[in-house]
């Protein structure tokens, strides 16, 4: 058994690490920090995970990492670089912030706002979109796991940007995204009674932080700049998003391209040609639910997305990169069905 920890277990994605982790048949959790709640029992801050006999949670420094065979990093962004940079040099870690997502530390500076408080291992870290960087996750020590927002609309586009069927300067990615994704800290646009029974744009206009991710991906894979247009919402939901993207192409052939490039991806699921996917339809898993249909104008191509952002969006994105980083089969702890309704 790989002994595992997870370095801000009392968040909405340490906790889904928890559920995942609980039945992967190769994987024993051995630790679970979280400084403010520390000293608490697991059951205590997440009552839904009552039956499983787990350690109590820690401040990391009381976490002996010599014993430990891989970290899940679930911090906040800022601190998790902090945290990371004193960690044993030896020690297999998966980090679920953005601090190890863009390449160029000026980037991240544009971005997020401040320094990298751990430049020299932002060359370490390998992108964690599992499905793209398979072969350099399996040998990294560092991965950095993606945004989920950033995640759906790379498995919307990705394939189509490299096989050359799609315009690059007319993506328009309207993206729907449930509260779970704002993180479960207090915040007053959150209140059931401030975000129930209606939904809002934010970040608009090209300053959400996800683009960076954008920009650095799909500028690699077209070999020159590519900029989409970028819409996020938050919606009353507690899981999930949904991505409809609109690009020049012929449906067909984007169908077809989606077909070949995932045809051997266990999680990615491409509907029949003019089907389009629901969040319903992939809650609380790992699953990938892509959809394509043709626009009334010529010329013109709709691309749907679906994802649970707590599970193939972060956590379950995570386990997955572990598996591999860690000499296990891809799926394990990860073929659950999604919950419906």
């Amino acid at each position: 058994m790989k002994k595992i920890a997870i370095l801000g277990a009392s968040g909405y994605t340490g906790a889904e690490l928890v559920r995942l982790i609980a039945t992967h048949p190769e994987m024993q959790i051995v630790a679970l920090a979280a400084e403010r709640k520390a000293g608490m029992e697991m059951a205590d801050v997440f009552p839904h995970l009552r039956h499983l006999d787990l350690p109590k949670l820690v401040t990391i420094g009381e976490i002996d990492f010599a014993n430990v065979d891989l970290c899940f990093c679930a911090l906040p962004h800022k601190t998790s670089q902090e945290v990371i940079r004193d960690l044993p040099k030896d020690l297999k870690i998966v980090d679920l912030s953005a601090d190890f997502r863009l390449r160029d530390p000026a980037e991240y500076e544009k971005w997020y706002g401040n320094a990298h408080a751990a430049v020299e291992m932002q060359g370490e870290a390998v992108y964690g979109l599992t499905e793209f960087y398979r072969d350099e996750i399996a040998s990294a020590r560092l991965v950095a796991g993606t945004g989920c927002n950033a995640a759906t609309g790379q498995f919307a586009l990705r394939p189509l940007i490299a096989a050359g069927v799609i315009g690059l300067d007319d993506i328009i990615l309207d993206l729907k995204c449930a509260v779970s994704g704002a993180g479960r800290s207090l915040k007053e646009n959150l209140l059931h009674a401030e975000l129930s029974e209606g939904y809002n744009a934010y970040a608009v206009g090209g300053t959400h932080r996800h683009l960076g991710e954008f920009d650095q991906e799909f500028s690699k894979i077209a070999g020159r700049q590519v900029r989409v247009q970028f819409t996020p919402h938050l919606i009353p939901a507690n899981r999930g998003i949904l991505a409809t993207v609109y690009v020049s192409g012929d449906a067909a052939e984007i169908h077809k391209t989606f077909a070949t490039a995932y045809a051997d991806e266990p999680f990615i699921e491409l509907l029949p040609m003019g089907q389009t996917p629901s969040t319903h339809n992939v809650r609380g898993s790992n699953f990938v639910h892509v959809g394509v249909t043709g626009d009334r104008i010529d010329g013109r191509a709709i691309v749907i997305v679906a994802l649970d952002n707590l599970t193939k969006g972060s956590s379950g994105q995570a386990l997955q990169n572990a598996n591999l980083m860690l000499g296990i089969e891809e799926t394990a702890g990860l073929m659950l069905a999604p919950l419906f309704p």
